[in-house]
C-alpha cells in the first residue's frame, strides 16, 4: 500500500501577518491509501493456463447446446402429443358422425304379394320397420350396418325370414319382400338384375311353390350367379399368368401370382361361409319348420319333420356352392404347386406363395440374381477385352515375328484383336442369357409350346394318355 497525499483546497482564508498582508489560499493536505495494483509475482498470483480456459468455455458450450437440445425435445413431445390428442379427436368425430341420427333410417325396396314393386329405395325408420315386422332392433344390426358383412347369416324369425348373404339383405315374409340397400355398394348392376328376376319370379304362381320359397330361391340363385362369375374371372387371371410363367418366371409375375393368390382364399373364404350358412340351417328342423310362412300364416297344421321341399331347396344351392369352393381351392393348388416349384429352384426352405414375408424373400432373391448377371456380364466383357490383349501382348514381346517390315500389319492384328475380344464377349452374353431364360417345363417342351398354339384355360389337358 503506498501513502499519498490528497490535496484539499479549503474555503477558508488566512490572512498572515496583519490586514496589510496579502491573502493567500492554504491548501490542506490529506493523507488517504489507495490500493496497490496486483502483484505480478508468482508466488502472490497464480495464472491460468489458456488450455484449461479453452476447456471451460468449450464446457460452457456443450451445456449450453444440452439445455437447448432439451428444450427442443420437451417442444417435440409435447408437439406430438398434440398431434396425437388432434388425431384421437378427429377419429373420434369420424366415429361420431357415422353414428348420427341418420343410421335410425333404412333405404329399402318392397315387393307386395303379386311381385309388384312398391316402394324403390325408400325411408324408413328402425322403429317403424321393427313394429311392423314385429322384430327385435338387434334383428335389423347387420341389416343396417355400414361395415360389410363377410359372415353370411340367415335368421329365422316369427314369420319373417332375414337373409344376409353376400351383397343381398333382405327381409322375406309370407306376402312381402323388403331388400335394404347396401351402403357403399358397387355391385348396381347385379342388384337390378336379381330385382328383375326376383319381380318375375314372384309373378309365377304357377310353380306351385309358396311366396316365401319364391323369393329365397331368386336370392340363392342371384347369389350363386355371383360366386360363379367371379370365379370365372379368377380363374381366367390365374390361367392366363400359369400360362406365362410355363415360358418365363420373373419378379413381376409373382406379385401378380401373390395379388390373385390372395383374392382366390378371401373368394374361396366367402363361398365356404355362404356354404356354412345353409348347413346350419339344414341341421335345425325348427328352423326349416318355421321357414314355411304362408302355411303359418294360413294356419295350416304341419308336422315339424315335413319339410322335404324347403331342405331340397337348400341342398341343391349348398351343393352348388360346395363345388365351386373345391374349384377354387384345385386353382390354388395349380398356384401353389407353381410358386412351390419357384422355391424349391431358388430356395429349398420357401413353400408357399401366400406369404408376404416370402414373397418379398422371393424378390429380394429376384434382385439379387440380377446383380449377379450385371457382374457375370461385366466379368464377360473383361475376358473378351483381355483376349484381345493377350494377342497384342504376344507380339509385344521381344521376339522376330517377321511382320515388322509390313505395311498393313498393325491395322490387320488390331481388327483381328478386336474381332476376337467382340467375339467372345458375345458368344458368352448369349450363353448367360439361355442359362438365365428358367420356365416351368424342360427346353424341348417350351420349343413345343412355341409351335402349338397356347390355350390358357383349362389349366390342363387331358388325353387318353392322362394329364398332359
Amino acid at each position: 500500500m503506498h501513502t499519498t497525499l490528497r490535496c484539499v483546497h479549503t474555503s477558508n482564508v488566512v490572512r498572515l501577518g496583519g490586514p496589510s498582508t496579502p491573502t493567500k489560499l492554504i491548501s490542506r493536505c490529506t493523507p488517504y491509501q489507495r490500493q496497490s495494483p496486483p502483484s505480478s509475482s508468482p508466488s502472490r498470483q497464480r495464472s491460468i493456463p489458456h488450455n484449461t480456459l479453452l476447456l471451460r468455455v468449450r464446457h460452457f458450450h456443450l451445456a449450453s447446446l444440452k439445455n437447448i437440445f432439451r428444450q427442443k425435445d420437451a417442444e417435440s413431445s409435447d408437439m406430438s402429443d398434440t398431434q396425437e390428442e388432434v388425431a384421437k379427436a378427429a377419429i373420434l368425430e369420424k366415429v361420431m358422425k357415422g353414428r348420427q341420427l341418420t343410421d335410425l333410417m333404412l333405404r329399402c325396396t318392397i315387393l307386395d304379394h303379386a311381385g309388384n314393386i312398391k316402394s324403390i329405395s325408400g325411408q324408413f325408420k328402425r322403429s317403424d320397420l321393427c313394429n311392423e315386422h314385429r322384430l327385435n332392433p338387434r334383428d335389423l344390426r347387420k341389416i343396417d350396418s355400414r361395415i360389410p358383412n363377410l359372415v353370411p347369416t340367415i335368421l329365422i324369425r316369427k314369420g319373417a325370414v332375414l337373409i344376409n348373404i353376400l351383397h343381398i339383405r333382405a327381409l322375406v315374409k309370407a306376402d312381402t319382400v323388403v331388400l335394404f340397400d347396401s351402403y357403399g355398394s358397387n355391385d348396381s348392376r347385379l342388384h337390378s338384375v336379381f330385382l328383375y328376376h326376383l319381380e318375375h319370379n314372384l309373378k309365377a304362381r304357377g310353380s306351385g311353390a309358396p311366396y316365401e320359397f319364391r323369393a329365397i330361391e331368386s336370392i340363392l340363385l342371384s347369389v350363386l350367379s355371383a360366386l360363379e362369375a367371379e370365379m370365372v374371372f379368377i380363374r381366367n387371371l390365374v390361367g392366363g399368368l400359369l400360362a406365362e410363367l410355363e415360358d418365363d418366371i420373373n419378379h413381376d409375375k409373382f406379385k401378380r401370382l401373390l395379388h390373385y393368390s390372395r383374392r382366390l382364399a378371401a373368394f374361396k373364404n366367402r363361398a365356404k361361409l355362404v356354404q356354412e350358412a345353409l348347413e346350419e340351417v339344414l341341421e335345425q328342423d325348427d328352423d326349416l319348420d318355421a321357414m314355411y310362412l304362408t302355411d303359418k300364416k294360413n294356419g295350416v297344421p304341419r308336422d315339424m319333420h315335413e319339410h322335404e321341399e324347403l331342405e331340397v331347396l337348400l341342398e341343391f344351392f349348398s351343393k352348388q356352392v360346395e363345388e365351386i369352393a373345391n374349384e377354387a381351392e384345385n386353382i390354388e393348388v395349380d398356384s401353389n404347386f407353381c410358386a412351390q416349384f419357384f422355391a424349391e429352384t431358388h430356395r429349398p426352405e420357401q413353400a408357399n406363395v401366400q406369404s408376404t414375408q416370402e414373397i418379398v424373400e422371393l424378390i429380394l432373391d429376384s434382385n439379387r440374381n440380377a446383380l449377379l448377371a450385371l457382374d457375370l456380364k461385366v466379368s464377360i466383357a473383361t475376358m473378351g477385352i483381355g483376349t484381345g490383349a493377350l494377342i497384342a501382348g504376344l507380339f509385344g514381346m521381344n521376339l522376330k515375328s517377321h511382320m515388322e517390315d509390313m505395311p498393313y500389319a498393325f491395322m490387320a492384328m488390331s481388327a483381328f484383336s478386336s474381332a476376337v475380344a467382340l467375339l467372345v464377349a458375345w458368344t458368352g452374353l448369349r450363353r448367360l442369357a439361355q442359362i438365365r431364360k428358367v420356365g416351368l417345363s424342360n427346353p424341348k417342351r417350351v420349343q413345343d409350346l412355341k409351335v402349338r398354339p397356347r390355350i390358357p384355360l383349362p389349366l390342363r389337358r387331358r388325353s387318353s394318355n392322362g394329364w398332359s
